[in-house]
């Protein structure tokens, strides 16, 4: 069955021919690359530090030459930008930590230091301030192999698996994905390991003041933060005098933690960096090659890597629950009939997702049931409320054979997602109440991606299923979701969106639930909201936002138009007119 028989089943009038013909284009392409388990799923795209430590990775377990590593060659090289460094994300100018470590990766490959590349980068590394200048995590990756003195690492005593639930702070305090990586790490970090790779390398060219003039200290800041630099020190000298207290039984706590947590697909957490460090930690305390973990876990790492005829690359996760949904929402919406068999196989697969076991989301949350899901294809111990609301607006827009399992399903996951609201009244991604920002000022910390606090995007989602689907849930507090959202709101009408780049993301996503849920209490939000988005619409017609924006804001609502920017731009006006009757032809018009 052609998709233009698909649509011409919904009833709807047709639309213009141009705009009608890209639907049919489009759900033609979907339809083509959908997997005979029912699902979709496209690459999660990253930057090549995520490559680059798998080498690594490789190289200190001595399995590279079991895999096309080689290719990895070309697909860094084609990475490099003109002025010798490699990127961030797009357009950023060129990133020092992210070079530096495809710089290394290249070097550990076996390109020669003399390479024209490689020359290029080390012009570009040292302009920045060299190694001494990286971020922890590059600092971490170099000392491994001897390129970074291991003194520059914060200390983290393993102790700190030890503590008690109910103690003010635990490793429950960190957000999922930092937790996930971190406790891994214990065990790193206490023994600190220098391995022996084939090839063996040095950095020392890419040190600007010279390897011998580097200083190893953390700065003092003149702040309260300052304590936890003193404590570094407190740490070391305990570390260098053997005087850490329960070292061995923190250690013991923290593997048994990481094999706790192993999927029996090999996975922890559903993202490469926690996979890594579980990896390593694995290694350090002398696990084999052979052993079973160790294969699930190096097979869990091949499966989220991509080889090409000439590339071979790593994503950073794995996507296929939220590209499954998505896609659902998208057919539907544009006219598939929500019986259409190949959207019943999906969504059957989707049930088939739900997460009916505990994961750490419970430690904090003792009322909850199970009835998420999570972003990846295995992920039991880390569902999500961002994931877990748009599967349930997919499902509800289907016709299954089975709708009371559907609706079974459903109920489950509202009823968890509402035990998941936190004290201030919105939702955050993976945890309860994890909003503890003082650890952000940790040394180890300076990513300040440490905690996940309920943010406005998340927020938006949920109150936009409960509205979308009809759902029913306590009013208090649907109340004060939405009151969260309201002070949630910018000056000048945008949201804050963490999980999408970044105002555009977070307007859109605000705007959808407002009409959603209380289209008639507030009009004046929706409509400052959809004015900002008007407002920032570049001259081609579309809408672009820099991820600069998160650290300058005079870059909110700015940059190159990208089809992702747009089209959510374009959601929220259109959401916009069905709430206010407002109806902002001339923009919409542009960005169709």
């Amino acid at each position: 069955m052609q998709a233009q028989d698909r649509v011409s089943q919904s009833g709807r009038a047709e639309p213009s021919d141009r705009v009608g013909k890209a639907i049919e284009a489009n759900q033609n392409y979907l339809f083509s690359r959908q997997y005979p388990e029912g699902y979709w799923w496209a690459e999660l795209e990253s930057n090549v530090t995520i490559t680059s430590e798998v080498v690594l990775l490789h190289k200190i377990w001595g399995t590279d030459r079991a895999r096309p590593l080689y290719k990895v060659e070309a697909y860094l090289r084609s990475q490099q930008r003109e002025h010798g460094g490699w990127e961030l994300f797009w357009g950023d100018g060129g990133d020092l930590s992210t070079s530096v470590e495809a710089y290394m990766a290249l070097r550990l490959l076996g390109v020669p230091q003399s390479d024209r590349a490689l020359v290029r980068a080390k012009d570009f590394i040292l302009e920045r301030g060299g190694i001494s200048k990286t971020r922890v995590f590059t600092k971490f990756h170099l000392a491994l192999i001897g390129c970074y003195d291991w003194r520059g690492i914060p200390s983290i005593p393993p102790w700190i698996m030890l503590f008690p639930d109910n103690f003010p702070f635990t490793i429950y305090e960190m957000s999922s994905w930092a937790r996930s990586s971190t406790v891994p790490l214990l065990i790193v970090f206490d023994k600190k390991p220098v391995f022996v790779t084939d090839s063996a390398i040095a950095l020392d060219e890419l040190y600007a003041e010279g390897i011998e003039n580097v200083n190893y200290e953390f700065s003092l800041c003149g702040n309260w933060a300052d304590m936890f630099v003193w404590l570094d020190r407190v740490f070391k000298f305990a570390e260098n005098f053997n005087l850490v207290p329960f070292r061995q039984e923190g250690i013991k706590a923290a593997e048994k933690w990481i094999l706790d947590r192993q999927e029996a697909t090999g996975d922890w957490g559903g993202i490469i960096p926690a996979m890594l460090n579980s990896m390593l930690a694995l290694r350090v305390l002398n696990y084999d090659v052979a052993d079973p973990i160790v294969e699930r876990g190096l097979r869990a790492i091949d499966n989220f890597s991509i080889e090409t005829e000439q590339t071979y690359r790593t994503q950073p996760c794995v996507s296929p629950v939220w590209d499954t949904a998505w896609v659902l929402r998208a057919l539907v919406e544009s006219g598939i009939a929500p019986d259409e068999p190949a959207l019943v196989r999906a969504g059957e697969w989707l049930l088939d997702k739900q997460i009916l076991a505990y994961g750490d989301w419970a430690v904090k949350n003792k009322q909850g049931q199970p009835g998420g899901w999570a972003f990846e294809f295995e992920n039991r111990f880390y569902p999500d409320l961002d994931d877990s609301a748009v599967v349930v607006m997919a499902l509800n827009a289907l016709r299954l054979p089975y709708e009371k399992l559907k609706d079974a399903a459903i109920a489950r996951a509202v009823e968890w997602m509402a035990t998941m609201q936190c004290k201030a009244g919105g939702w955050a991604a993976f945890d309860l109440n994890n909003n503890q920002n003082w650890i952000n000022a940790l040394p180890y910390a300076d990513l300040k991606a440490m905690i996940d606090p309920n943010i406005a995007d998340v927020t938006a989602r949920v109150l936009e299923m409960l509205g979308v689907c009809n759902l029913d849930m306590d009013e208090n507090r649907v109340d004060r979701a939405i009151a969260y959202l309201d002070r949630q709101q910018e000056a000048d009408g945008s949201w804050f969106g963490r999980w999408g780049v970044n105002y555009i993301y977070g307007t859109s996503g605000a705007l959808s639930a407002l009409a959603a849920i209380a289209p008639q209490t507030h009009q004046r939000q929706i409509e400052r909201g959809a004015t900002w988005l008007v407002s920032c619409q570049n001259p081609d017609g579309g809408w672009g936002e820099t991820p600069l924006s998160y650290n300058d804001l005079t870059l909110k609502g700015k940059g190159v138009s990208t089809a992702s920017q747009t089209a959510w731009a374009l959601i929220g006006l259109l959401e916009t007119a069905k709430a206010t009757g407002k109806f902002y032809k001339d923009a919409i018009d542009c960005g169709v």
